[in-house]
């Protein structure tokens, strides 16, 4: 039983760093409608920012608190997603108004490209770390009920905190401040919300520059836990069952599906991958998403779209 609660726990904290890239779609389709493929280069893009600011701002500013350089590196980090969010409604989305949802997807795809090739270009392509103090030492718990106790990552159980809190604060927004309506109108029709006065290319701005803050906060942990380095935009792909599960709409949804897809695959790589042949955690997250596509296109908190003629 101790063995079964460890592995479960385990597959749930990876399943929070799932949600934490799967809310930055989530949040762009949620506001625009856009299906953001892009989400993952923007991870990789504010992982090496954060990365390298962290390194060049102690020698540009003399700096000798790591704390200090960290929090700056991490305001100049978010600046910089701000301006990309500036830059891509500016050149990108801005010329794209009212045109086709398959047109908007290639350009998330060419903003993709672009970011990758960009941030090799500012940054460099080497492996880097990202050190912000996260606890890393393994938190024993529960020794009197079980042999030894059950061990927990504290960092994934700080990621896990993030994420939530992340959730709660995005839930607020989206449903009880203006703009947050004012994302969720866009996202229901560009030309109706342009009608009644909702300024397309602020709210575009807005959205990209939250996602990119989200990004950022992805970015940080998965840097911390993995280093930096250019597999960490692979990350997105796993986020992709997350939405499909979750449903693109719902940013719960995204928590609730990078539970499912965490605790799933853990646990089926250990109790059904020797069954199978091992290797299990590698497709496991697809084909439940591909079950969910047959069965309820939606996830499991997406809105029901009908079209009635």
């Amino acid at each position: 039983m101790g063995f079964f609660l460890e592995t479960l726990i385990g597959g749930l904290m990876v399943g929070m760093l799932y949600s934490l890239v799967a809310l930055g779609f989530v949040l762009i389709f949620k506001a625009s409608g856009v299906f953001n493929f892009a989400q993952g280069a923007m991870v990789l893009f504010a992982a090496l920012a954060m990365a390298r600011f962290s390194e060049w701002l102690p020698q540009w500013l003399n700096i000798e608190s790591q704390l200090v350089a960290n929090v700056l590196a991490g305001l100049c980090a978010a600046a910089l997603m701000v301006i990309v969010a500036w830059m891509v409604e500016r050149f990108v989305l801005g010329k794209l108004v009212n045109q086709e949802g398959i047109t908007l997807l290639m350009a998330t795809l060419g903003i993709a490209y672009l970011m990758d090739g960009t941030g090799q270009l500012l940054f460099g392509s080497a492996t880097y770390k990202i050190d912000v103090g996260m606890p890393k030492d393994p938190l024993f718990v529960l020794d009197g009920v079980f042999p030894g106790g059950l061990l927990i990552n504290q960092e994934d159980l700080a990621a896990a905190g993030v994420a939530a809190l992340l959730v709660a604060v995005l839930s607020l927004f989206f449903q009880k401040t203006g703009t947050g309506r004012a994302l969720r109108a866009v996202a229901d029709d560009h030309q109706a919300a342009q009608s009644i006065g909702i300024p397309l290319s602020r709210i575009w701005v807005i959205v990209w520059s939250i996602a990119g803050a989200v990004a950022l906060v992805a970015a940080i942990i998965w840097g911390s836990k993995l280093g930096v380095q250019y597999s960490i935009s692979l990350v997105a792909f796993k986020a992709f069952p997350v939405v499909i599960l979750g449903g693109l709409t719902s940013v719960p949804g995204a928590i609730i599906g990078g539970l499912i897809i965490g605790a799933g695959e853990k646990l089926s790589e250990i109790y059904i991958g020797p069954l199978l042949g091992g290797g299990i955690e590698n497709w496991f997250a697809y084909v439940l998403a591909l079950g969910f596509l047959l069965v309820r296109p939606q996830g499991l908190f997406g809105d029901r779209i009908i079209d009635r003629v």
